[in-house]
């Protein structure tokens, strides 16, 4: 009777002890699952689920070819090439492969990182292109697998290269378009949440997945007409051997619309090659940054303002004396001997330096005064935009400097020495642009590279034109100084020019800047010129810039020539028909 209690007395004991031991594993279970359930969540998620950015593709660049969009810069697949230590069986397999495959595309220490046990990614080779990594594949090695990427890749090779820029190994646009515009070209990233293997590879199955598609950047058209550009590159280059120069640039431009057909510049660079680059300064485009002091190109500019205010006509006269004192300064013209009473035509036609500094004093009413500073100032500055960014969309664009008359260095010697293009710093692209506006019939263009874009479709869309400021000057001051900055051109016997053309220039010599003075053992040479098939509508605008360091070169030697060719060319290229004017 005693065993029988003793056993009932074990087995309620027993049950009692089994439903206390389940009681802790519910109560254990509800703390876990449903009291602490966001906070083992939250650590599985840390270890399993994993946030991706998703890589947009880089939008392309295109130039024009004719009417045509022609790609200049595309995107090319390339390949990461990395191995699961864990899972590699061959390690000798590997490393021969990826080396005689990817060449110097390879990691040197290929071995240690095979060896790398406790990781389950190492990087063997970046940059791969698609046939080497084809080459790999085709050896079924295990453990080894591919990521895609792109880089970009110039089939023109250097053509226009410092417009384009170029985008470095994090993926960042420097220089040209490529920087001016890296947010548009870029695109947007997308996010990818998922959950991940041990190797944070991502998994396509899942309810916690989350994507937000990437925005591809923008397929950008170029206003630059690869022909030209080709062309103007070529010619440039013939035309610095010719004079033993080292520095050049030229730009051509549409003078109706201020769009920009090309724009060269050496030395120069290849953007496929950026480590053979030894000095950086190639990287610059010294048509947009690169202030200088233009000389007697700027003369254009003075006769066009005082055309506009009725200070002269062509044929105004006054006496030459081949110098003219300003306050403690005198004077003088490079080209001697046109003495006594002259037009201001014959001035322009000599390039007499007196002519526009008598056309400064007329503005003042005889004498340099504030009211004729502030009236050259009022065109240079405020209407030709001299001495101010354009806006062009292209990187590093300085702004150069017009001194104010209302600054104590703004006085008369200064504002002399502006009427044919000293005393001033701007760029070539400023000039260009304001040229385009005297002889065009009056209008500024702000100057583009932009033609539109290229949608995913392949669709060609324009941009729309960028702004413009009419009656810079009046239509009949625009006409007046075309023609007589046609003559001036024409003036020059055997100038090289098709007949049958309408075409006029103006060339410019300025002393540079070595050490912080002036000095005449350098300079630059310059021409500034338009062509058409008639008076009435030009087709184009050239400015051509010549440089050495230690050379002293004359506009009319050095950079004539350049725009002579270019022009005759131009009106092949365009088609023009001679007019026989």
């Amino acid at each position: 009777m005693k065993s029988i209690r003793a056993s009932r007395s074990r087995t309620h004991l027993l049950a009692a002890l089994l439903l206390v031991m389940m009681a802790i594993f519910v109560v254990r279970l509800f703390y876990l699952q449903v009291i602490q359930h966001n906070f083992y969540v939250t650590q599985a998620n840390s270890e399993q689920l994993k946030q991706f950015e998703i890589t947009p593709k880089r939008g392309e660049i295109y130039a024009m070819n004719g009417d045509t969009p022609s790609k200049l810069v595309l995107n090319e697949a390339v390949y990461t090439v990395w191995a699961d230590p864990k899972t590699v069986d061959n390690p000798e397999a590997v490393i021969e492969a990826v080396r005689s495959a990817a060449g110097g595309s390879a990691r040197k220490n290929l071995a240690m990182l095979i060896a790398q046990k406790q990781s389950r990614y190492q990087v063997l080779a970046t940059k791969v292109t698609r046939s080497q990594a084809e080459m790999i594949k085709a050896r079924r090695l295990r453990g080894v697998g591919f990521d895609q990427g792109t880089r970009r890749v110039y089939p023109e090779g250097t053509l226009a290269s410092q417009v384009l820029g170029f985008v470095d190994n994090e993926g960042v646009g420097k220089y040209g378009i490529e920087s001016a515009l890296d947010d548009r070209l870029k695109g947007q990233k997308g996010l990818l949440q998922t959950v991940t293997d041990v190797r944070d590879v991502p998994l396509t199955v899942g309810n916690s997945n989350v994507k937000h598609p990437a925005r591809d950047g923008d397929n950008i058209v170029l206003t630059i007409d690869r022909t030209i550009q080709a062309q103007a590159e070529k010619i440039l280059a013939t035309g610095l051997r010719r004079v033993n120069a080292t520095d050049g640039s030229v730009v051509v431009m549409d003078p109706q619309t201020g769009k920009i057909q090309a724009m060269a510049n050496l030395p120069t660079y290849d953007p496929a090659n950026l480590a053979s680059v030894s000095n950086v300064a190639d990287f610059n485009n010294p048509v947009i940054d690169a202030p200088y002091e233009p000389g007697s190109v700027i003369k254009t500019l003075t006769i066009a303002s005082a055309l506009d205010q009725g200070t002269i006509s062509p044929g105004s006269t006054y006496n030459n004396t081949d110098y003219i004192k300003i306050g403690d300064r005198t004077i003088t013209n490079a080209s001697k001997g046109q003495t006594g009473t002259i037009s201001m035509q014959t001035a322009l036609n000599w390039s007499l330096n007196t002519g526009m500094v008598t056309i400064l004093q007329r503005m003042g009413g005889g004498a340099i005064t504030k009211e004729a500073r502030q009236t050259l100032y009022d065109y240079f500055y405020n209407k030709y935009h001299l001495g101010q960014r354009t806006g062009i969309e292209l990187a590093g664009e300085a702004p150069g400097i017009i001194v104010s008359p209302d600054e104590a260095e703004g006085n008369a010697v200064r504002y002399s020495n502006m009427t044919f293009g000293q005393g001033l710093d701007i760029t070539m692209l400023q000039t260009a642009s304001a040229f385009s506006a005297v002889i065009n019939g009056g209008t500024y263009y702000m100057p583009t590279v932009i033609a539109g874009t290229m949608s995913q479709a392949g669709r060609f869309e324009r941009a729309a034109p960028k702004p413009s400021t009419a009656r810079v000057i009046s239509p009949e001051a625009s006409a007046t100084a075309r023609r007589m900055i046609h003559d001036a051109r024409q003036f020059l016997q055997h100038n090289g020019d098709i007949p049958g053309y309408y075409i006029g220039g103006k060339t410019g010599t300025s002393e540079a800047i070595v050490g912080g003075r002036y000095t005449l053992s350098e300079t630059i040479a310059s021409y500034l010129g338009f062509g058409g098939e008639t008076a009435d509508e030009p087709r184009y605008v050239i400015m051509v810039r010549v440089a050495g360091k230690g050379l002293s070169l004359e506009g009319g030697k050095a950079a004539t020539p350049i725009f002579t060719e270019l022009s005759n060319w131009m009106c092949n290229y365009l088609k023009l028909q001679p007019s026989g004017v």
